[in-house]
């Protein structure tokens, strides 16, 4: 028997966003390159990670550039350093900003897999 799938927008978005398990959602916090970065490297977007430096293009803290501090898969959003909220009380909370609303202006690749995934890229689009 056939299982029913409503084509309906509201239940699309609700299995396909909302509902999307974190090895889906994870693939979704990518954030577009600078012009120079997207020469050197010849791709347009990455996945946007700790340690990444990053400049705030939309929303209270535009022109803002600093280091991402925090990256939270479940809530597809990420944190940098320096575009903090201050509460009534005094203290300073990280303001969440969705990683389409930044762009990276140099990657963190301490990280030998990711080195290697940029280096491919690199010799492949610059010939």
């Amino acid at each position: 028997m056939q299982r029913a799938v409503s084509s309906k927008p509201t239940k699309v978005r609700k299995r396909e966003v909302y509902t999307a398990p974190l090895h889906v959602r994870s693939k979704r916090i990518i954030a577009p390159l600078s012009k120079e970065l997207r020469e050197k490297l010849g791709v347009r977007r990455v996945r946007v990670r700790k340690g990444d430096r990053v400049l705030i293009v939309r929303g209270s803290f535009k022109g803002h550039e600093g280091k991402v501090v925090r990256v939270n898969i479940k809530k597809e959003r990420i944190y940098v350093e320096g575009a903090v909220l201050r509460k009534a009380d005094g203290t300073e909370v990280p303001f969440p900003i969705h990683p389409s609303k930044v762009i990276i202006t140099e990657l963190d690749l301490s990280d030998k897999r990711r080195k290697e995934l940029f280096g491919k890229g690199a010799s492949g689009g610059g010939s």
